[in-house]
């Protein structure tokens, strides 16, 4: 599957068993897309969402509703023999939803995406990640870190399951613009990559419905198999993405144990984050541009980017 380091199909299977309890503690009771493959990370890529005939009975599926109001059964993973399965159809990277399977339509997780841009890497994404964990206190929630598995870095806080995907987006974007106040030369939330520079980018849009990222523990399909590896934030200073990889994650684990064990003991609010992108509105800042495949949304800018937009006649 990694040509570059040697690794098989086997060395996935064998570390989706060995951090299985991990993977499904994390990933688990939740929708998921699969990121497959043909032959390997270097063959042509692709997704599958919904249950393929002769699936295994330990591998169910729950009804979603996808952003074009479509419903249809997606996949679920439970256990580690269920990933196996998913693994030996050539999935690398799983991509959870931020909702739970009984209910998917409210997500019980707040997630922010750091993704560095070009000029920038994984440590100018640290300082960031600090300071929108400061944010997200203020706002009342509990961040926990993890590396995306490549460049970036992710930070969710949970939430209890009462706002829909729209309300959580909205929150997502309320923290990030506040983020970018704070860190104006080191962070931007414009969804336009000509405007964004050499700064960190926070990609309000994967708080989406379907739209999703690397689920804690996923491999991801970069040359040396590094994993999405959740952090405590005593080690984030120190951390180095190349560190995590299927080969060293489970003896990370045995060792050091799992920091996202507890996560959702003690769930937060988004109320604080609704109330700054109520008071953001007022002042002006409104809704940002949605992803090219969802339809037209309320108070939504046009799509266009604005090198490209049509100015108005002088």
């Amino acid at each position: 599957m990694w040509p570059e380091v040697g690794l098989t199909k086997l060395d996935l299977a064998n570390y989706l068993i060995d951090a299985g309890e991990a993977f499904v503690t994390a990933n688990g009771n939740r929708p998921v897309s699969l990121q497959r493959y043909s032959g390997n990370i270097e063959g042509e890529m692709f997704f599958s969402k919904n249950p393929p005939k002769g699936a295994p009975e330990y591998v169910r599926s729950v009804p979603v509703t996808y952003p074009s109001a479509r419903s249809h059964p997606q996949l679920v993973i439970d256990e580690p023999a269920a990933a196996v399965w998913a693994a030996q159809m050539n999935t690398v990277v799983f991509h959870p939803w931020a909702s739970r399977a009984n209910d998917p339509d409210n997500p019980d997780q707040l997630r922010i995406d750091l993704d560095p841009q070009p000029g920038t890497d994984f440590d100018d994404a640290k300082p960031a990640a600090l300071e929108l964990r400061t944010v997200l206190e203020e706002a009342g929630l509990t961040a926990f870190i993890k590396t995306s598995g490549n460049r970036g870095l992710h930070v969710y806080a949970p939430i209890h399951p009462k706002h829909e995907f729209l309300d959580v987006r909205h929150a997502v974007i309320a923290a990030g613009r506040e983020l970018e106040r704070r860190m104006p030369e080191k962070v931007t939330t414009a969804w336009w990559k000509e405007e964004r520079g050499t700064r960190i980018f926070v990609d309000f849009n994967q708080a989406n419905r379907d739209r999703t990222i690397a689920g804690a523990y996923s491999p991801r399909a970069v040359p040396t198999a590094q994993v999405s590896c959740p952090l405590t934030w005593e080690e984030l200073d120190n951390a180095d993405p190349a560190k995590y990889t299927i080969q060293t994650v489970p003896d990370r684990l045995a060792k050091v144990g799992d920091p996202w064990a507890s996560m959702h003991d003690h769930p937060g609010d988004i109320d604080v984050l609704l109330k700054w992108w109520d008071r953001d509105v007022k002042n002006g800042q409104g809704e940002m541009p949605f992803p090219p495949e969802f339809p037209k949304m309320p108070g939504e800018p046009m799509r266009v980017q604005p090198s490209r937009a049509r100015k108005p006649e002088e």
